[in-house]
């Protein structure tokens, strides 16, 4: 591979990564092929409708995802940035669209989960106190809390629902002073993750796309875009091997 980031020559990195860069984990992508959101089977989607209507519907369509993800490992992609961060003169943001939490698992440290961690669970009252609590247990059903008595749900942004406003805000922070935006494994048309690489070329960075397939069209505001499977490239663009 000719291209080659070296961590020591920007200021601000900021890497946004999907459904595609845990494949190799044993993960489903979202929208690819045998997705979890494309399968013909699937009758319904989980949405903040579905929260209000039945939660625990919510968490038997979330179930097998949770196992999956509660056995699952970081792949080489995911230890590669982690390492690329321990490396970078900098500061170092990786956005994550994922709710699997590997990029934690693997040694990453500025994580901002946009969409939340399947590994977490959380009331649905908005006004208790319970903290999001670390949560593998196999629920058929929704948990109630055992503070104020309300159902629990996974500690996840749905469908239709916004994004955390912690979340959002590292993200445009990080974004107006990036210099260098990876993506990797993301069609990246899914809002607002959509318009991330176009904040990042407004304030001048350099920006890559890493995914197993093109994106059509292709985006406009990406200056190279580098085909295949994340867990090779990335160690060898971002030096691991």
């Amino acid at each position: 591979m000719r291209t080659r980031l070296q961590a020591a020559s920007w200021r601000h990195v900021v890497v946004l990564t999907g459904a595609g860069i845990s494949v190799a984990s044993g993960l489903p992508t979202y929208r690819g092929p045998g997705g979890l959101w494309t399968r013909p089977d699937l009758e319904e989607i989980p949405d903040a409708g579905m929260l209000a209507r039945d939660v625990s519907r919510v968490w038997s369509l979330f179930g097998p995802l949770r196992e999956q993800v509660r056995t699952a490992a970081p792949n080489a992609a995911h230890l590669a940035l982690a390492g690329w961060e321990g490396r970078c003169g900098g500061s170092f943001t990786l956005l994550t669209q994922n709710v699997d939490g590997l990029h934690s698992r693997a040694g990453s440290r500025e994580v901002v989960e946009l969409h939340g961690s399947l590994r977490r669970t959380r009331c649905t009252n908005a006004r208790c106190t319970l903290a999001p609590f670390e949560d593998s247990a196999a629920h058929t059903r929704a948990p109630v809390c055992t503070l104020c008595g309300e159902p629990l749900r996974p500690d996840i942004t749905l469908f239709d629902e916004p994004l955390p406003v912690d979340a959002e805000w590292k993200a445009k922070h990080a974004l107006r002073e990036c210099d260098l935006f990876l993506a990797v494994g993301t069609s990246g048309t899914v809002s607002p993750a959509s318009n991330f690489v176009r904040g990042a070329k407004y304030a001048g960075a350099r920006t890559l796309l890493v995914n197993l397939t093109p994106m059509r069209p292709r985006h406009p505001d990406f200056d190279v875009e580098l085909l295949g499977h994340a867990e090779h490239i990335l160690p060898l663009l971002l030096g691991e091997r």
